[in-house]
């Protein structure tokens, strides 16, 4: 994916400024120029799309404070780095301690509002652009509508119904204010997400009609994919079965590691991942501080140390499972590529999917994140399957998993069984790719998995993320905080 750097469009979005703390502060560096002929050209409209791609690079949207809310607060990870070193927020978050204040709830608020606003620029400007490759503007709008489904998805799964921003809010418009400020039920929002979806499948297209220098968009099969899963979460089990079986073009690659090392980029088992080229001090080239900041700690280390995985999950594997090596750094261990880990760093374990190899102690590494693989297709499937009743057709897709991972069939036969093998299969799939914590709640498993991670669940409170106490505040009435005395 080529790096364009957009200094003409607004790009900032909806953020708190240096200078301010309420919601609606815009901040942006300039404006989309008036004589819109300067992007009229299939450049041009790339370049909006590029942008939200790039958007992905971002500290706020996809490092340190993401991990905190997706990761360190599950059961597969711990604060990690050393005991005086809370990481801002991430011991509270780790105990399950935070509340409405807590910097990592809101800046994942404030990164994925800021990436709809994104979206919302491109989709306002695209009917503008006449000179614009007809074939490339409906693909573009595609990808824009993908992305903005995408960041809402993430919001609702976190923090429940959030306010629906469709468009670029107009400053002096009130109704505009009032929308920003109003939080829709998670229906609406769902309904919304899966509007964005339906019509970005009608746009986009397979990602075998894409060119190597294009491997890095989102392509139809993206879309069917993440309408299976956001189906997935509203238990609409035939419509995911339905949707996973559109989802072509794909497979599972033999090499469970291969996947998470630079060769194994965007390959045939890859729907949707973030691209990271890795440099030494250029934002937009890589995921800002996200190798380094879960990189082994302490003498002979070279990172923060945070993120690192639990003893329960390196405990979770079966005997020859060969998802445990691809997904942990043990302590003393030697990496695939001959980097030992000497016994004198600060934490057991670290996580191996973060690692690059060529940017190991820079700031921006060539790292991708892998949000939807093909693997998870076929799991999504199997759990559906196995909800409407047919266990015997879910079982043969688990057993797909299973043998990749050097697993022999699963022995479980019965509905219970095969559910609760099922989900095991996605914990260790998925480990340390941000789904745990949201799996756990879904699922109605939390309460058990952080207990037997000596954390404490509130049932009725912890199932949503705190609104951040800001928006609260400016929203004046016009929302309510989540349940559970934040």
């Amino acid at each position: 994916m080529k790096r364009l750097y957009i200094s003409i469009f607004v790009l900032s979005g909806l953020f708190f400024s240096g200078c301010s703390d309420e919601f609606l502060d815009v901040n942006p560096t300039e404006s989309i120029p008036a004589d819109v002929e300067l992007v009229n050209n299939d450049a041009g409209a790339k370049g909006f799309v590029t942008a939200i791609y790039n958007h992905f690079l971002g500290w706020e949207m996809s490092s340190f404070g993401w991990n905190a809310v997706s990761s360190i607060i599950s059961d597969d990870a711990d604060k990690g780095s050393d005991p005086g070193d809370a990481g801002g927020d991430k011991d509270i978050i780790d105990a399950l301690t935070y509340n409405a204040s807590t910097a990592s709830f809101q800046s994942t608020w404030n990164a994925n509002y800021a990436g709809i606003n994104r979206c919302n620029q491109a989709l306002e400007i695209f009917p503008k652009l006449d000179k614009v490759t007809p074939a490339l503007k409906v693909r573009l709008e595609g990808e824009a509508k993908f992305f903005r489904a995408f960041m809402y998805f993430t919001l609702v799964k976190g923090y429940g119904g959030v306010p629906i921003v469709d468009h670029v809010p107009v400053p002096v418009s009130e109704e505009d204010r009032i929308m920003q400020l109003t939080r829709k039920s998670p229906a609406e929002v769902y309904a919304f997400i899966e509007k964005d979806l339906n019509d970005a499948i009608i746009n986009l297209p397979e990602k075998s009609a894409y060119g190597a220098e294009d491997r890095t968009r989102v392509s139809k099969g993206s879309a069917y994919a993440l309408l299976s899963k956001v189906s997935l979460y509203q238990k609409k089990w035939q419509q995911v079965i339905d949707n996973c079986d559109k989802v072509t073009g794909y497979s599972l690659v033999s090499d469970y590691s291969s996947q998470f090392k630079k060769e194994g980029e965007f390959g045939p088992e890859s729907i949707f991942e973030i691209d990271g080229i890795g440099g030494t001090s250029s934002p937009g080239f890589g995921i800002g501080n996200y190798s380094v900041s879960q990189a082994p700690r302490g003498a002979g280390g070279w990172g923060w140390g945070f993120n690192t995985p639990t003893e329960g999950l390196a405990n979770a594997y079966e005997a020859g499972d060969v998802r445990r090596a691809a997904t942990i750094i043990f302590r003393g261990s030697v990496l695939y590529d001959g980097r030992e880990i000497p016994e004198s760093v600060a934490n057991a374990r670290y996580n191996y999917k973060a690692y690059s190899s060529d940017f190991y102690n820079q700031e921006f590494s060539d790292t991708n994140l892998r949000y939807l693989r093909y693997a998870e297709v076929i799991l999504m499937k199997a759990e559906a399957l196995n909800e409407l009743g047919q266990t015997d057709a879910a079982i043969p897709l688990i057993n797909q998993i299973r043998k990749r991972a050097n697993l022999g069939v699963t022995p479980f036969t019965s509905q219970a069984d095969i559910r609760k093998a099922i989900y095991k299969e996605r914990r260790l799939e998925f480990a340390f790719e941000h789904d745990r914590w949201f799996d756990l709640v879904r699922t109605g498993q939390a309460a058990a998995a952080m207990a037997a991670d000596g954390k404490n669940f509130i049932v009725g409170k912890h199932e949503l993320w705190p609104l951040p106490t800001s928006f609260i505040r400016e929203a004046a009435g016009l929302s309510q905080q989540n349940p559970g005395g934040y």
